[in-house]
Parts: structure tokens; C-alpha cells; sequence
């Protein structure tokens, strides 16, 4: 890429990331804080590990019911209003599980708080192809999706100064942390009405020659290839659109069950309180924020794909394997989890940018739902079946053991697709040939 094109494609990184870097971390605050508010929110309500464990993944029932239909609906109104639409309501049922006081209760609010999400990660990869050209998107895509794992970093010491307002205006320390928690979403969503233009053209911080670059080049790659799909019905019957719904599966299980029980398999063998539980958690999180950018970086480097998805399932199973055999050994276990989640969220710059080499228009909409909503079944998969073996067990490494066969499943499946690298953008010279 020519030095005009860097210099767009970071003005575009610059603007846009960050913003949507901070939605995200909010939205995964909110999903997550139940693993911090659990270590509570349990004894109070009498809620066993199963209960917990179903709770905890009924908000991916919500989010799949919902999934394909709420991208197609952000193709038709515009990124900026639906993705809106999606904070406001999101934030508002989760501020309302303050209010849980019965297992019916918390799988309902935890359905409903799945629903409202719905197609907020997939829409925003979906806003971002329309921003970003090909040879960039592991990147671009690893660095917003940091915010998952920096969630954790963020969330883990907040989470434990909420906890500790335990009584405070007669709320217990897991009201505050879900509503406090939850309001950010819903200013976040007032703001990205007036923040996020639509597309490049309706943005008046890009000059109008770097707008006419990157919709030139976005269209190129849109129309270089004659294998790439344009129609919903093409998506959502091709083959490889299924094998990636399949290899995001077997990620997710592992993804979110490691994300929800991390909190109280440290607490396992690490004895501290709710407070040093929740920093402590913070740790693996962080690790996992370094491994991604510089996977992601060298695949961007390469616009190789699928080996280094491969390669990041491999070394996540590898932590867990260790991690289940270890447990008895605080410092070692530890280690193990900071290696597990490293290599599970590595995977996921990599992983988001095949879908957009063969995909584009509604098809990218519809297929990138579809397999984010295949997926997320997994996160019903993961805490569900953590909780099963934890309750039957009273230990936590049949669980995950389970999650590392889940991920050796993934890096068959990343193996098994075809070799396709990223193409490398024009630059504006011949672009305007």
C-alpha cells in the first residue's frame, strides 16, 4: 500500500477504533460481570453451579434467536441507529438485573439481555468492511477486538471496588456492580448517534480524495473475485460458510468457559477473597491483550489466516490440558490460565478476517451472522458443561479438559480450509488508472 493509502487507512483506524474499542469493552463488561457478580451473587440468591452455569448461558439463547435477523435489520438503517438502538437496551436490562432474586428471574433477564446484543459484534465487523481494506482487517479487527480481553482488565478491579459496596444504600456490593456497570452502555449509545457516520463518504473528517481512495479500493476487493458471494441465500448455503460456523463454535465453548468460571476457578486454588479473586483475574486477561496483537500483526504481515488461527487453538488447548493437570499447584495453574486465554483470544483477529475474503454486501451481513450466531451457541456450550462437571466433580479439570478438546476440534477445522491470503490494497496511482 502507497504512503497516501497507510495515511487514510490510519486516519480511518484513528478515528473509528478507539470509539468502538470503548463500545465494545462496555458491552463485555456487561456480559462478563456476572463471572465477578457470582462470587456473591450466588451465596446470596442460593443459586447452585448449575444454576449459575445455565444462567450464564441462556444470554446466548437471546443472542442466536436474534443473531442473523438484527444484522440484516443494521444493513437496512444504517450501523449508526441500530447499533444505538442496541446500547440503549442492552444497558437498560442490565442495570435490571439488579433486581434478580429467583433462578426464573435470572435466566429470563439473562435471555432477554442476549436478545438486546444481538448482532452488535457481527454489525460492527460488518461497519468496519466498509472502513477498512482487506490487507488490514486482522489488524484493525484484533485491535478492536483487544477490548474483550481488556474487558477483563478493566472489569476485574472495578468489579472488585463495587464489590465493596456491599450494603451501601441497602444494595448489595452485586446490585452496585450491575448497576453501575450497565449505565455506561446506555450513554454510549446516545453518543454514537451523533459520533459514527454511516459510510466514508458521510464522514467530514476525510478529505474527499481519500474518500474516493478508499471506496475505489473497498469496491475493488468487493469486485476482484468471482468466487466472492453478494447474495443472503448464497452465504448462507456455501459450504465454507458452515465449517467456519463450525470452527467458531468449538472456539466460543472454550471462550466463554474460561471467561465465565475464570473468577472462581482462581478463587479455587488461590484461597483469596472476592477482592484479590477479582484482581487476580485480571492477570490472564492482560496476557491474552499481548498475544492477540502480535498474532494478529504477523498475520497481517504474511495475509496468511488460517494457520494462525490453528496455531492460537493449539496453544489454548495446551494451557488448559496443562491447567487441568495442575490445579493442586496454585502459581503453575495460574500460568496455565494466563496461557489458555492467550492463545483462545488470539484466534479471534485472524478468524474475523476470512469470512470478509469471499463474502460482501448482504452476504457478508447475513454470513457473518450466521456464523456469529452458530457460534455463540458455544457460549451456552462452555458454562453450561463447566458447570455440570464442577457440580458433579467439585473440582474444575474434567471441565477443562473438555474445553481443550473443543479447541484441538477448532485448529483441525481452521487446518481443513482452503489456503487463501489477504490481497494487498492498490495504491491511489493506479487506482485512478
Amino acid at each position: 500500500m502507497s504512503a497516501a493509502g497507510t495515511e487514510v487507512v490510519t486516519r480511518v483506524t484513528r478515528r473509528l477504533i478507539p470509539f468502538l474499542f470503548l463500545c465494545y469493552i462496555v458491552n463485555y463488561l456487561d456480559r462478563f460481570n456476572i463471572s465477578f457478580a457470582a462470587l456473591e451473587m450466588k451465596s446470596d440468591l442460593g443459586l447452585s453451579d448449575a444454576v449459575y452455569g445455565l444462567g450464564a448461558g441462556m444470554f446466548f439463547l437471546g443472542y442466536v434467536t436474534f443473531e442473523i435477523p438484527s444484522n440484516l435489520i443494521l444493513q437496512r438503517v444504517g450501523a449508526r441507529r441500530w447499533m444505538a438502538r442496541i446500547m440503549i437496551t442492552w444497558g437498560a436490562l442490565s442495570c435490571c438485573m439488579m433486581l434478580v432474586r429467583t433462578p426464573g428471574q435470572f435466566y429470563g433477564l439473562r435471555f432477554l439481555l442476549g436478545l438486546a446484543e444481538a448482532g452488535f459484534l457481527p454489525g460492527m465487523l460488518f461497519y468496519l468492511t466498509h472502513w477498512i481494506p482487506a490487507r488490514e482487517r486482522a489488524g484493525a479487527f484484533a485491535l478492536f477486538l483487544t477490548s474483550t480481553a481488556l474487558a477483563g482488565v478493566v472489569g476485574a478491579p472495578l468489579s472488585a471496588a463495587l464489590l465493596q459496596l456491599d450494603g451501601t444504600a441497602g444494595l448489595a456490593g452485586w446490585q452496585w456492580l450491575f448497576l453501575v456497570e450497565g449505565l455506561p452502555a446506555i450513554a454510549l449509545g446516545i453518543a454514537t448517534l451523533f459520533y459514527l457516520p454511516d459510510a466514508p463518504v458521510r464522514a467530514p473528517w476525510l478529505a474527499r480524495d481519500a474518500v474516493a481512495w478508499l471506496e475505489a479500493t473497498l469496491e475493488r476487493e468487493r469486485t476482484a473475485s468471482d468466487t466472492r458471494l453478494h447474495t443472503l441465500s448464497a452465504a448462507l448455503t456455501h459450504g465454507r460458510v458452515w465449517r467456519l460456523c463450525a470452527l467458531y463454535f468449538s472456539t466460543i465453548i472454550s471462550f466463554y468457559g474460561v471467561a465465565f468460571w475464570l473468577p472462581q476457578i482462581v478463587k479455587s486454588f488461590s484461597g483469596l477473597g472476592p477482592v484479590g479473586v477479582s484482581l487476580l483475574s485480571a492477570l490472564p486477561y492482560v496476557a491474552a491483550s499481548c498475544g492477540m496483537m502480535l498474532l494478529a500483526r504477523h498475520s497481517d504481515q504474511t495475509g496468511e489466516r488460517r494457520r494462525h488461527v490453528a496455531l492460537s487453538a493449539a496453544i489454548g488447548a495446551a494451557g488448559l490440558f496443562l491447567g487441568a493437570g495442575v490445579q493442586g499447584h496454585a502459581v503453575v495453574a495460574f500460568v496455565a490460565l494466563c496461557i489458555a486465554a492467550t492463545g483462545i483470544w488470539s484466534t479471534l483477529g485472524p478468524f474475523w478476517s476470512l469470512p470478509t475474503t469471499f463474502l460482501s454486501g448482504t452476504a457478508a451481513a447475513g454470513g457473518i451472522a450466521l456464523i456469529n450466531s452458530v457460534g455463540n451457541v458455544g457460549g451456552f456450550v462452555g458454562p453450561t458443561v463447566m458447570g455440570f462437571f464442577k457440580q458433579r466433580t467439585q473440582g474444575f479439570s474434567a471441565g477443562l479438559v473438555f474445553l481443550a478438546a473443543t479447541l484441538l476440534v477448532a485448529m483441525a477445522l481452521a487446518l481443513s480450509l482452503p489456503e487463501e491470503r489477504a490481497p494487498i490494497a492498490a495504491s491511489p496511482a493506479r487506482t485512478a488508472g
